[in-house]
C-alpha cells in the first residue's frame, strides 16, 4: 500500500463503554516504535490501561478513527474550566500519513468550538517526530518547553491553540 494513499473511508466516532481495549491497542501500536526513547513511567502513562480509559470515558471524550472499518487512531479531549486538554493522540504506524491525525484533530476542535471552549492545549515529547509539525500546521504554538523533571524525566513542549 502506498504511503501517499489517503484514508479512503474514514469515519470518526466517539468511544463508548466497551471500546476500552480498542483504545488501549491503538495507543500501544502507535507508541511501541518509540518505546526505547521513553522512560518506563512515560511509556506506561502514554499507553493507558483499560481501567484508565474507562475512567476517562466518565469525564472526557475519546474519539476513534476507523479506516474501512478498521480502528486506526484515537484522541482524547479533557474539558477544563476554560480550555480543552488534548491527550493520547495516536495513529497506528500503517495509517500514518493518510490524514487520520488531521481528521481526529478536526473532530476534537469542532466539538470544542460547539461547547464554546476558547483554547486547546497539549503536551508532546521530543521523541515523536511527527507530532509537533502536525500541531503547528493546525495553529498550535509552543507556549513553553517542559523540563524533564515535570513528566517522567522526559523533556517536551506545551502547545496551545486559541479558537477564534
Amino acid at each position: 500500500m502506498s504511503q501517499a494513499k489517503k484514508a479512503s473511508r474514514l469515519e470518526i466516532r466517539l468511544a463508548q463503554p466497551g471500546d476500552e481495549e480498542t483504545v488501549v491497542r491503538l495507543l500501544l501500536e502507535a507508541f511501541e516504535p518509540f518505546r526505547d526513547e521513553y522512560t518506563p513511567g512515560g511509556f506506561d502513562e502514554t499507553t493507558a490501561s483499560a481501567d484508565v480509559v474507562r475512567e476517562r470515558l466518565e469525564s472526557a471524550k475519546i474519539w476513534i478513527a476507523f479506516d474501512d472499518g478498521e480502528a486506526v487512531g484515537t484522541v482524547t479531549s479533557i474539558p477544563e474550566t476554560e480550555r480543552i486538554y488534548v491527550r493520547s493522540m495516536a495513529v497506528t504506524p500503517n495509517a500514518q500519513g493518510r490524514g487520520v491525525g488531521q481528521a481526529l484533530l478536526d473532530a476534537l476542535e469542532a466539538d470544542a468550538r460547539e461547547r464554546d471552549f476558547k483554547k486547546l492545549y497539549l503536551y508532546t515529547t521530543f521523541v515523536l517526530p511527527g507530532a509537533r509539525p502536525l500541531y503547528e500546521k493546525n495553529g498550535f504554538v509552543v507556549t513553553r518547553e517542559t523540563a524533564p523533571e515535570e513528566w517522567h524525566y522526559m523533556g517536551g513542549v506545551e502547545m496551545e491553540k486559541v479558537l477564534v
